[in-house]
C-alpha cells in the first residue's frame, strides 16, 4: 500500500488530533441547567471522535494494514506538533492514549465488518473512547503521574463538583474525563449519519475484507 494514497487521511488524522491536545486546554465556559460547564467540558471533546471515522473510513476502504499505518502515521505527526502547540505532558498523554485507543478501534472494526453497517463504526469507537479518555486524563493530569513526569499541574490538585452537579467534590480533571467521555460518545453517535453516507463513497478495494 502506497503511503501517497493514504495522504489524505494521513492529514485528517493528524490535523484532529493536534486541534483536540489544543483545545484540551480550554474549558467550555457557560452554565447549562445549573451546571458549570467549565467544571465538565473541554472543547478537545468534540474533535477527537472525528479521529475515529477517519480510522473506520480508511479500515474500510484499504484494509486493517492500512488502518494502522494512517493511526501510526498520524501519531507522529500529531505528537510533534503537540509538543509545539500544547505542552509536553498534553503530548505524552495524547500520543500514548491516541496510539492504544486507535490501535484498539483498528482491530474491533476489522472484527466486526461484515456485521450490520453501524455495529463495526459504533462499537469500535465506543470501547475505543473508553481507553482514551481514561489513558489521556489520567496522564495529563493525575497528580500521581505530576512527579514522575516532572510536571507541577494545578488541574491535579483543582476540586470542583462532580460531575458539575453532585454535592461531593473531586478533581477538576476527573469531571473533564466524565464531560469528555459523554461529549464522544454523543459525537460518535452523530458520526454515524457521515459514515453512513461516505459508505456508498468510499466503496472498498478488492484488497480490503468488504463491509
Amino acid at each position: 500500500m502506497s503511503v501517497a494514497r493514504l495522504a489524505i487521511a494521513i492529514l485528517a488524522m493528524a490535523s484532529v488530533v493536534v486541534a483536540s491536545n489544543y483545545l484540551v486546554q480550554f474549558p467550555v465556559h457557560g452554565v447549562l441547567g445549573g451546571i458549570n460547564l467549565a467544571d465538565l467540558l473541554t472543547w478537545g471533546a468534540f474533535t477527537y471522535p472525528a479521529a475515529f471515522l477517519v480510522t473506520d473510513l480508511t479500515n474500510r476502504r484499504f484494509g486493517v494494514n492500512a488502518a494502522r499505518l494512517v493511526v501510526l502515521s498520524g501519531f507522529v505527526v500529531a505528537v510533534v506538533l503537540s509538543v509545539w502547540l500544547a505542552t509536553p505532558r498534553i503530548a505524552i498523554a495524547s500520543g500514548s492514549a491516541f496510539l492504544v485507543a486507535q490501535l484498539l478501534d483498528v482491530t474491533i472494526f476489522d472484527r466486526l465488518r461484515r456485521a450490520t453497517w453501524w455495529k463495526a463504526p459504533i462499537v469500535s469507537s465506543l470501547i475505543g473512547s473508553v481507553v482514551d479518555t481514561v489513558l489521556f486524563f489520567g496522564l495529563a493530569f493525575a497528580a500521581v503521574f505530576s512527579a514522575t513526569l516532572g510536571y507541577h499541574d494545578e488541574f491535579a490538585t483543582e476540586v470542583a463538583p462532580l460531575f458539575g452537579v453532585l454535592a461531593s467534590e473531586a478533581p477538576r480533571w476527573i469531571s473533564w474525563a466524565l464531560g469528555d467521555f459523554s461529549v464522544k460518545i454523543l459525537v460518535s453517535l452523530l458520526l454515524l449519519a457521515p459514515y453512513r453516507v461516505l459508505m456508498a463513497l468510499i466503496a472498498p478495494l478488492p484488497a480490503a475484507r468488504t463491509a
